[in-house]
C-alpha cells in the first residue's frame, strides 16, 4: 500500500511569484501536487537568453514535469523523483532535463494555505501557496 505521507503537504501547491524574477535571466515557477507519499509537480519556465538548441528555446518558455515520492525528515523535504513528459510517463529523451529529479528543500515555514521552501542546493526560495486540499487515500502499489 501506498503510504498515508504528511497532512499538511497534502494539496496542489502553486508558486505564483519567483523573487526577483524581471531580474533573472532564467527563473523556474512550480505547482506541486501532493497525494499521499508521493509528488506531481509542473515546471514553467522562462528564459530571456537562449543557451538550448532552437527546437528546444521554444521562445523562451517551456514546461518540465516530474513525478515520484517524497519524505520530510525533521525541517527537510527530500524529493525522489523523475523527470516525466506531460502525461508524467517516463521521459527518456527529448529537450531539456531527463534522468532523475532529486532536489532537496529546507521547510522554512509552513501555515494552512502557504508553505516556504529553500532550495538546499540552490539557495533559492519558493513561496506556494495551497490552491487545493488533498485527502489522502492510500492506493495499492502497482
Amino acid at each position: 500500500m501506498q503510504d498515508k505521507g504528511v497532512d499538511f503537504m497534502q494539496g496542489v501547491w502553486q508558486e505564483e511569484h519567483v523573487l526577483y524574477q524581471d531580474k533573472l535571466l532564467q527563473y523556474t515557477q512550480h505547482q506541486f501536487t501532493f497525494t499521499c507519499d508521493s509528488f506531481y509537480v509542473v515546471m514553467n519556465t522562462v528564459a530571456k537568453v537562449n543557451t538550448y538548441a532552437d527546437s528546444c528555446f521554444d521562445n523562451g518558455k517551456w514546461a518540465e514535469y516530474a513525478k515520484g515520492t517524497y519524505i520530510i525528515k525533521a525541517d527537510t523535504l527530500f524529493i525522489d523523483g523523475t523527470y516525466t513528459k506531460a502525461n508524467y510517463k517516463q521521459k527518456i529523451s527529448g529537450c531539456h532535463k531527463i534522468g532523475q529529479y532529486l532536489p532537496i528543500f529546507i521547510i522554512k515555514k509552513y501555515t494552512a494555505d502557504s508553505l516556504y521552501l529553500e532550495n538546499f542546493q540552490q539557495h533559492s526560495p519558493i513561496t506556494l501557496a495551497l490552491k487545493e486540499k488533498i485527502t489522502c487515500v492510500p492506493k495499492p502499489i502497482q
